[in-house]
């Protein structure tokens, strides 16, 4: 699915038909990520705090997305990534934390993930991570965006 968002960065809004479940325990990232990707006109189909509720709402919202944080209570966002990947393949998975370590981003990268962002994250830096993971012809290479 190749998509693009409008040139120049206003606030004009514009339906791309991109459907994104935002998971994170923290309530404020969920507002900042609704607000910024609105913004671009992406469709935030659910918010999710924990990784069972994602396993869940994935089945049923049928996302083209998942905006994934890696340390949240009852499921973390590594084992919630394994199952992602093995029961809804089509689904691509960005991983968000403000871990960036070496040993993380190798098992984010075995568990078949490609993109991770470092938090902070910016609105730019999320839209392309979420660009790049829609007209990914490849599995090959882990791409690391930091916020800073």
């Amino acid at each position: 699915m190749k998509v693009r968002l409008p040139a120049g960065g206003g606030r004009r809004r514009m339906r791309t038909g991109v459907r994104v479940l935002v998971v994170d325990d923290s309530p404020f990232i969920h507002k900042i990520v609704n607000r910024e990707l609105k913004v671009k006109g992406m469709e935030i189909v659910g918010h999710a705090y924990d990784g069972r509720q994602c396993l869940r709402m994935v089945e049923e919202l049928a996302p083209d997305i998942v905006l994934l944080d890696v340390v949240m209570p009852v499921l973390n966002g590594l084992e919630t990534a394994r199952q992602l990947r093995s029961e809804h393949p089509g689904v691509r998975v960005i991983m968000v934390s403000t871990l960036g370590d070496r040993e993380l981003l190798d098992e984010v990268r075995q568990i078949g993930v490609r993109h991770f962002i470092i938090k902070p994250m910016t609105r730019v830096k999320m839209v392309e991570a979420i660009l790049k993971s829609l007209n990914d012809k490849t599995d090959e290479e882990l791409s690391v965006y930091s916020g800073k």
